[in-house]
């Protein structure tokens, strides 16, 4: 069987493989601390699976618009004019299975082969995998742990060719927790302005779990409002990951072309998950935010605990849930046994000694780094931790710190 030529550019993600060895030896019967997935670890709230229950004794089981239920387009409406300060009427917004399936739609609308799109790392996994899969070409810009894993404007600006069609970000970002701030947005904005061909992806599916304050979106702006693509979702904010509903918010004509893909791969959205979504975003948020209060103590000890090893550095994540230390010291290192050359070898290192699961961070553009997912209970954070000190002191070190 021949098959075609664009599945040699398609690797599994970093994610599901370290997933998948977790679980081969967990079914070992070893003890392995997933920190790999980043999948919330509370359950959904119980008025959510309430209104499921109701939408599925009322009846909703049949075909759903392509766009969404006119009344959960109302409902993201509301929310983004509630939460953000951002105006965008019904027509301007479009639900699709999970917010990974909002992105694919939005590259393959934008791109045309040989198109840049520009990309910052670290970045989540799948945008260049899509790009490429639009035939476009994507463009890295190196944005290190020394600053907090942030583009500033002189490195964009740097960035930018005669060919530059689309920017992708996240704010919070996966995989480095880092936020933008508004004073930061607006100096890429002023750089943006002059290039009125660039289209911005805004990704911003972890906005609810946020330790700074209110969520700034890039598209608060005036001046590039009307090509900037907001992308959201409920699997992050509400613990609603298997329910698979994401949507984005953007000029219509986008929306327009976004409808027409889609209906020729999934047509509409499960309609249970629309009902029930329609109550998550209209209903009082402290559910939320009591998972957010959560987040912020275990990013607290995970943070102050990787500080505390030697040679790891640690930013302090500002939002989402992981952490994504710099373990570029131990490169070199061995324990007799292994040498780590990368930080795949890290990553397996800590897997098959430590028995803790991450993933390595050249995944996301950021080879220095691992990332590790503190959607878990605190206890098992602590054994994880002590797990990975105790397999750190058996390494020789290349250098001394």
């Amino acid at each position: 069987m021949q098959l075609a030529q664009r599945l040699n550019s398609i690797a599994e993600p970093q994610t599901i493989k370290m997933a998948k060895l977790s679980r081969e030896l967990k079914a070992k019967g070893i003890s392995v601390i997933d920190m790999s997935l980043g999948e919330p670890d509370f359950g959904v709230p119980e008025h959510i699976k309430e209104a499921a229950i109701k939408a599925i004794n009322d009846g909703y089981s049949k075909y759903t618009p392509v766009v969404g239920y006119p009344d959960l387009l109302e409902a993201i409406s509301t929310k983004l004019k509630r939460d953000n300060n951002l105006n965008y009427p019904p027509n301007q917004i479009m639900v699709s299975t999970g917010a990974k399936q909002s992105l694919m739609n939005a590259v393959m609308a934008i791109v045309n082969p040989g198109d840049e799109v520009i990309i910052p790392t670290p970045f989540w996994v799948t945008y260049a995998t899509q790009v490429e899969m639009a035939g476009g070409i994507v463009k890295y810009v190196h944005c290190p742990v020394e600053q907090d894993f942030k583009l500033t404007p002189e490195q964009l600006e740097d960035a930018i060719s005669p060919k530059t069609r689309l920017f992708m970000f996240s704010s919070p970002c996966n995989p480095s927790g880092s936020v933008y701030s508004r004073e930061e947005l607006a100096g890429l904005v002023e750089v943006f302005k002059k290039y009125p061909q660039i289209v911005i992806i805004s990704d911003e599916i972890y906005e609810y779990i946020n330790f700074v304050g209110g969520h700034e979106s890039i598209a608060q702006f005036d001046e590039i409002y009307d090509r900037v693509i907001v992308i959201n979702g409920m699997s992050k904010g509400f613990a609603m990951t298997g329910w698979r509903l994401g949507y984005m918010a953007g000029p219509r004509e986008v929306i327009q072309a976004c409808d027409k893909l889609q209906a020729q791969f999934t047509s509409g959205t499960n309609s249970v998950a629309q009902r029930a979504s329609i109550t998550a975003l209209l209903s009082d948020l402290a559910p939320t935010h009591k998972m957010t209060e959560e987040y912020r103590k275990r990013r607290d000890f995970i943070v102050s605990e990787l500080r505390g090893m030697p040679g790891i550095k640690a930013n302090e994540p500002h939002g989402a849930f992981y952490a994504f230390p710099d373990v570029s010291a131990y490169f070199g290192a061995s324990d007799g046994e292994h040498v780590i050359k990368n930080d795949d070898d890290f990553a397996m290192f800590m897997l098959n000694t430590a028995h803790v699961s991450t993933v390595c961070g050249s995944a996301f553009g950021s080879p220095d780094c691992i990332r590790l997912s503190y959607a878990t209970s605190m206890e098992n954070i602590a054994e994880a931790m002590n797990r990975m000190r105790t397999a750190l002191a058996t390494l020789k070190m290349p250098v001394a710190f």
